[in-house]
């Protein structure tokens, strides 16, 4: 009575594999015009910003006839971001971009025990609806026009996990994971497909300015960290997406975290994210394990600093009999 049913799992676990083997060999690779001389668009609210970067892609330029433009705008309301949008398309004669980058994100590293209403909320706004309301805009009008596209996230290793330091951001990189699976699922039904990319350290003017608010245990801990520059990061995110891979990562950590946690994501290779779980539930614990102690060791130096900066009650409570 036993056999049967065991054969029967057999069969679909080939059948599954086989399948997942030919999805693998037939995917179409995204291909934005050959990968050089596609129309460009850049959002941002900093003028100054935009126009170096419009001076970087004219650089650049492919082809006289490439569509390069720049639009000054604040991401922070759904409003404006549908009015960015908007204008990107109407740059672009009416018609929507065939792929939405959303990069928009800052942090500001900190204990939690110092954080306020303020920062908290600031670093939801930064982190996660900046690009959520992106989303939405471009959701929206690439659902009207019957438009199919991509829609591409950027969150953070620190999606994945996180460690001391980073209450005020790790919260928004999460919850962009939460939009992406969600996205991803609903959209199929416009055609328009999800990708969202969780890079580690990347070697920009944010991670200088992050670095000047970056608790000192939280540096030691990255600092085996070996980054990556924007242009190689970029590289990464762009095969990612051309590679047609929901979860995105930048190098072998990431893809540690991301086999890990992957849950019902779909896979990027069946065969290479069965090795890389199989590494991860192992040496993620050592890794786990080695974070927490660097933690603890530093216990003292952060009571001596939160002294200093007069954080604790100045009348302490003994112990009654």
């Amino acid at each position: 009575m036993v056999a049967p049913a065991l054969s029967t799992t057999v069969a679909f676990d080939i059948l599954t594999f086989i399948t997942a083997i030919w999805a693998m060999l037939s995917r179409k690779k995204w291909d934005p015009r050959g990968e050089k001389g596609a129309d460009v668009s850049i959002v941002a609210r900093n003028e100054e910003r935009l126009q170096k970067a419009l001076e970087q892609m004219e650089n650049a330029r492919q082809t006289p006839n490439q569509v390069l433009k720049t639009y000054s705008f604040a991401l922070n309301h759904a409003s404006s971001s549908s009015a960015a949008f908007d204008a990107a398309c109407n740059g672009n004669g009416g018609k929507c971009p065939d792929a939405v980058f959303l990069c928009a994100g800052a942090s500001r590293p900190g204990f939690f025990v110092e954080e306020d209403e303020a920062s908290l909320r600031q670093g939801m706004d930064n982190g996660y609806w900046v690009q959520a309301w992106s989303a939405l805009a471009a959701a929206k009008r690439t659902a009207k026009d019957r438009s199919p596209g991509k829609i591409v996230f950027v969150s953070s290793v620190l999606g994945y996990m996180s460690i001391i330091g980073y209450s005020s951001y790790s919260p928004a990189k999460h919850a962009l994971r939460g939009l992406a699976e969600t996205l991803r699922s609903e959209l199929l039904l416009y055609s328009v497909a999800v990708h969202i990319f969780f890079p580690g350290t990347i070697y920009s003017p944010g991670y200088i300015e992050e670095n000047k608010s970056k608790p000192k245990i939280t540096l030691k801990i990255e600092e085996s960290d070996e980054g990556m520059q924007p242009d190689e990061a970029a590289q990464r995110l762009l095969h990612g997406v051309q590679e047609g891979h929901f979860h995105i990562s930048a190098d072998f950590l990431g893809n540690l975290f991301r086999s890990s946690t992957s849950g019902a994501s779909p896979h990027n290779n069946v065969l290479t994210d069965i090795v890389y779980s199989f590494i991860g539930r192992i040496g993620l614990a050592f890794w786990r394990r080695g974070v927490d102690a660097s933690i603890l060791g530093h216990r003292a130096e952060h009571e001596d600093y939160l002294t200093r900066k007069r954080f604790f009650n100045s009348k302490v409570m003994g112990t009654s009999q």
